[in-house]
């Protein structure tokens, strides 16, 4: 036991001195298991009763190194099998933090003896800090040490089978910038739209060489965000000595376009440098099993869990993955969280963070930089006013952020691309008459059902090239219809594409005519940006026609606050793609906000629920007897959270999920691999809509023993069509997920 102590002391440390706390994760990692040194541990091993073991090393830190200190380790050993738990109240299924160190057995004694290091200085996160930043500190202190347990009792299993183990990427961020900058070289082009493209570029690499902090890129759809934020993270990362690049997309997106064009850019053929990772694949086991041990009498049992801990220099997730990992509570989310020390963090399409959370989350990213070494940039056409110069008043107001962009009022006008009309209230009867109207016409709605049902009528009316594109297809099949759409566009022959706001982020695509169904001034921008996309047509030649939707598809409830908002701007500013109109937006939708409708989560199980994440950090400071188990539960970035089901590969489906790969699941011990291949294969629909699919035999979970219901595949292949996706609107399943886009 000592040698695995040692080994994950000094991993644990290696990971925690990234932002200065070394002795920190030296102390966790040595004191982790300490617990398995008592009798009744020992006789676990033996055969008898399971015992839990992490108890003990808290209780031990707090001994030896008081209640501020000692309080802060005691979270992070306490919780690394189970999860982080309430300091002082059960919650989350987890017993809290104070019942468990008064039941643990004192082994003080046994913990002085493995020459525990001194801490001779304060970490900068821990200099002057607030709740929130005592917190948070904690909370990357838990994912030093859950990363370095999992990846040492990995590698020990590995050498006892001469197994070897992928983790990481051994090159450097200087190649990665190298290989940018030969495939910018290569692009070119003329015209104005490639003029501003090589200006923000150039203003990119320029701004890349200064110190770490927050910044921001304010460039219209179609100035070459994309490519010149990564430019800027990768000279960034190298000038200050980062880590890696994490990209961060709205969970509405197509994550696997944005990987794609990095993975050609910077020659990813072994897809081992550019990482996706959006699934619902971390996953700790049912609650009623939380406390029990994680690891079985062999320690094997941990290693079936497929976590993901961010090892690559290049990370593409989604918003839905990234904040609610930081605010998770859960082994599994939050073994990557100290990968983000010392690394670049690039939010795209920065404005689409919800309402509810969006506090927190600004609370994050300036933790991120103020004492982890971190940048962030917030990316997008449409800056949301969050900072304390435009005006926000919260607390949480970003201060000191610099932007990269050259005049953006100026980049504004050059790139005008488009003319936006109000069709007012069209029923869908209109609207696939419009689509049947126009041979290349792109149509965006805010729901996969009201998207189908379009595309089924469109087809129905026999109009030519009439394509479906939403989140009920997987990733390889939406791939596939891209390049179909782009190969005919170019040919001048007949597209006719039905899609939900995923089109809107990170696909280079380009219509002459654009319907947009009425949602927030930063949607109608991101569709805009879609049309006339290269100013093949001239300025202004574009055609945008944004409408409300009649015949019961109203906006999603997530939406229906945006779309309010910018009705009432489309009725005050005859451009409402402007910056003036997107300022007014931003402040209908966050100034008149009240504090408590920016941070609106309710924390804590019902009989003792309040509002507000921050305010439940605040109220644990005393003692340090943060909720985390209570946050952990509460806090999410939409209200359904999405559950991946796998679509195996036939003979009508030749894209999706090989037979291969799944029979390699079927017998996996360690599936974290295979998790990662199985990416391109996943639709995401809600947990209820694929229980329901499950209980209706249409899904059945793959090791369910074993893996509980992080696998689950479909089996019933007449519900996926290659060129509609996913069909949950059968009779027992309708009504279900149908604001989901």
């Amino acid at each position: 036991m000592n040698d695995h102590l040692r080994a994950v002391g000094a991993r644990c440390g290696r990971f925690a001195g990234k932002f200065g706390a070394a002795e920190f994760g030296e102390i966790a990692g040595r004191l982790h298991d300490l617990g398995k040194a008592k009798a009744a541990f020992q006789r676990y091993l033996e055969g008898g009763l399971a015992e839990p073991h992490a108890a003990e090393g808290a209780k031990a830190a707090v001994a030896i190194f008081g209640e501020g200190l000692g309080r802060m380790l005691a979270f992070a050993i306490a919780g690394h099998h189970a999860g982080l738990a309430n300091g002082v109240i059960d919650g989350g299924g987890l017993t809290c933090l104070e019942k468990r160190l008064d039941q643990a057995v004192d082994l003080t004694d046994d913990a002085r003896s493995l020459q525990l290091p001194a801490v001779r200085s304060k970490p900068p996160a821990l200099v002057g800090p607030d709740a929130f930043a005592v917190q948070f500190f904690i909370r990357m202190l838990f994912s030093c040490l859950v990363d370095a347990d999992r990846l040492e009792t990995e590698a020990f299993y590995a050498r006892v089978k001469g197994d070897p183990v992928e983790r990481g990427w051994p090159g450097a961020l200087a190649t990665l910038k190298d290989r940018l900058d030969a495939h910018l070289a290569t692009l070119g082009g003329t015209g104005a739209v490639n003029a501003v493209r090589a200006e923000v570029q150039a203003a990119c690499r320029d701004a890349a060489k200064q110190k770490t902090g927050l910044f921001s890129l304010t460039v219209p759809t179609g100035g070459g965000k994309t490519l010149s934020s990564l430019a800027f993270a990768l000279d960034h990362a190298v000038e200050n000595k980062l880590d890696r690049v994490v990209y961060v997309i709205p969970y509405t997106s197509i994550i696997d376009q944005t990987a794609k064009v990095f993975r050609d850019a910077l020659g990813d053929t072994e897809n081992d440098i550019v990482l996706e990772h959006h699934s619902a694949f971390d996953w700790d086991g049912p609650a009623k099993d939380r406390e029990k041990d994680d690891e079985g009498q062999d320690g094997l049992k941990k290693l079936r869990l497929a976590a993901e801990n961010w090892d690559r220099p290049i990370v593409v997730t989604t918003a839905v993955q990234f904040f609610e990992s930081l605010f998770s509570n859960r082994p599994s989310r939050c073994r990557k969280l100290h990968n983000l020390a010392r690394s670049v963090v690039v939010l795209d399409e920065a404005q689409t963070l919800p309402l509810p959370v969006l506090r927190p989350c600004l609370a994050a990213l300036t933790e991120l930089a103020r004492g982890y070494g971190s940048s962030v940039v917030l990316c997008t056409a449409t800056q949301p006013a969050v900072r304390a110069k435009d005006g926000f008043t919260a607390p949480e107001a970003l201060e000191e952020v610099r932007e990269i962009a050259p005049d953006p009022p100026r980049l504004y006008r050059t790139l005008k691309r488009v003319r936006v009309e109000q069709a007012g209230e069209v029923g869908d009867a209109d609207l696939v008459q419009a689509l049947a109207g126009t041979e290349q016409i792109l149509m965006i709605v805010n729901s996969r059902t009201h998207a189908r049902a379009l595309a089924v009528a469109a087809q129905g009316a026999e109009a030519e090239g009439v394509r479906l594109l939403t989140t009920a297809l997987t990733a390889a099949d939406r791939r596939a219809i891209l390049e179909e759409i782009r190969c005919d566009l170019t040919a001048k022959r007949p597209v006719r594409l039905v899609a939900t706001s995923l089109i809107e982020a990170g696909v280079d695509i380009s219509f002459p005519v654009v319907w947009r169904a009425l949602a927030g001034v930063d949607s109608l921008a991101q569709a805009a940006g879609r049309c006339n996309r290269e100013n093949e047509l001239g300025a202004d030649g574009g055609r945008v026609v944004v409408f409300a939707p009649e015949d019961g598809h109203p906006p999603p409830l997530n939406l229906k606050r945006f779309a309010e908002v910018a009705g009432r701007v489309l009725g005050e500013h005859q451009d409402p793609l402007t910056l003036e109109a997107v300022k007014a937006y931003f402040g209908g939708v966050y100034w008149r906000a009240q504090a408590d409708q920016l941070d609106a989560l309710m924390v804590g199980e019902p009989h003792r629920a309040k509002r507000g994440v921050l305010r439940a950090i605040h109220t644990g400071k005393g003692g340090h007897s943060y909720p985390f188990a209570d946050i952990g539960a509460a806090f999410r970035l939409i209200e359904d959270t999405q559950a991946p089901i796998i679509i195996p590969a036939s003979k009508h489906l030749p894209r999706n999920a090989p037979a291969d790969l799944l029979r390699a699941l079927e017998v996996a011990e360690r599936p974290g691999g295979l998790a990662r291949r199985l990416q391109p294969y996943l639709v995401q629909v809600p947990r209820k809509t694929r229980t329901d699919l499950c209980n209706a035999g249409a899904a059945v979970a793959v090791q369910p023993d074993r893996f509980g219901d992080q696998f689950v595949k479909l089996v019933d292949a007449t519900r996926y069509d290659p060129a509609l996706g996913l069909d949950w609107a059968e009779p027992e399943l309708r009504g279900i997920g149908q604001d989901i886009c």
